[in-house]
């Protein structure tokens, strides 16, 4: 098994690929990729268990079909140091050695029997497919990601929940304290569909994503979905278990509204939460006609802060109490110029959405205060 490939195309494959592979693994076979060579065209796999992640890559001057795994730590550091160079790599069936060849030397390493690489489950007989644009999926894992709880306690949680319906795809996370709910209408599913995808794979998808603008073919099994794009295809199991209903813990009747430019209000919840609690982050935010007002203290280490900002609010006065480092995740996220937050008790969530949604696009994030001692 031979070919030559450019060095640079080469690391970025692999660190692709790495992206799956974990620090520590039960297997010690998923420390390695897999390699497997048909005519001019090399498939690279990495795999936890849970998740498989391949990558396809065009090579030159191929001989011989085949298949190995090959250490993937020793593999990326090398290449990473030679990436602007072609390489040649060479494997040696009969003694199992791998000789990778550069420019000025080479360096070889043994390589594994391709065959104990863990397989991935088989595909399902009724398993759906759905084409969909890299742009509806980056865009609904980025706006939801930051709010999956890290909380294994309760596993359905730790995941975003894709709620696909005939007429739009709605993505959701939630750690309890804050939700985030994002409904894209640019696409039409034609089927009625929920699964929750782990935090990790959707990670791993959102990097690759990134680099890639071609549709995205997903093929949606009971127990997991595959995602094919480009030249990189991602295969993950779902969680299992019923994700609560989100809509009912979405208030219906925020009767007060604040619209606020939204880099100021930002930067000045950031300012504010040096001198917040460790413990706790409380900003107090005071909201009257004349504007916002935040304040935070730390008896601890005798230290506060306040500052006001200018805004239009419509509703009572009201003091109620947010969790700094939840507001500030929230407002990075929302985008946007202006942000809308609508309330109405200091006991009860804020919503918090942008002043002007995007076009088919609907994003909203509630907060559970905190209460406010005076």
């Amino acid at each position: 098994m031979r070919f030559n490939i450019d060095g640079k195309l080469f690391q970025q494959q692999l660190q692709a690929v790495n992206k799956v592979i974990n620090a520590k693994n039960a297997l010690s076979i998923l420390d390695n990729f897999l390699f497997e060579l048909e005519g001019d065209k090399l498939t690279i796999t990495g795999s936890d268990q849970e998740n498989i992640v391949t990558a396809r890559v065009e090579v030159m001057d191929s001989d011989g079909d085949g298949s190995v795994a090959v250490p993937a730590k020793s593999l990326l550091e090398i290449t990473k140091e030679i990436s602007n160079q072609p390489l040649t790599f060479n494997y040696n069936e009969s003694t199992g050695e791998i000789e990778v060849e550069f420019l000025n030397g080479s360096f070889r390493f043994m390589g594994i029997n391709a065959d104990e690489f863990p397989k991935g489950d088989a595909a399902d007989a009724d398993a759906m497919v759905l084409t969909i644009p890299s742009s509806v999926i980056l865009k609904g894992i980025e706006k939801t990601i930051y709010a999956v709880s890290t909380e294994t306690i309760r596993p359905m949680m730790t995941g975003i929940y894709w709620d696909i319906h005939e007429g739009d795809i709605t993505f959701v996370a939630s750690d309890t304290h804050k939700l985030v709910r994002y409904i894209n209408m640019e696409v039409n599913p034609g089927i009625e569909r929920g699964f929750i995808m782990p935090a990790k794979p959707a990670n791993i998808l959102k990097g690759i994503l990134g680099k890639e603008e071609s549709d995205v073919v997903m093929t949606l099994g009971s127990k997991g979905a595959k995602f094919e794009f480009g030249a990189y295809s991602l295969t993950c199991r779902f969680i299992k278990g019923n994700y609560p209903n989100y809509n009912r813990v979405i208030p219906t009747s925020n009767p007060f509204t604040l619209t606020i430019d939204r880099e100021a209000f930002l930067n000045a919840m950031r300012r504010v939460a040096i001198f917040a609690s460790k413990a706790s982050n409380l900003v107090k935010m005071e909201v009257n006609q004349s504007g916002v007002k935040l304040a935070a203290q730390d008896l601890d280490y005798g230290t506060s802060a306040r500052e006001q900002i200018m805004c239009e609010y419509q509703g009572n006065d009201m003091v109620i109490g947010f969790n700094a480092q939840f507001t500030v995740e929230i407002l990075s996220n929302l985008g946007g110029e202006s942000v809308v937050v609508q309330l109405s008790d200091p006991a009860r969530p804020g919503i918090f959405a942008p002043l002007e949604q995007e076009k088919n696009q609907n994003l909203v994030t509630i907060q559970m205060p905190m209460q406010v001692l005076e």
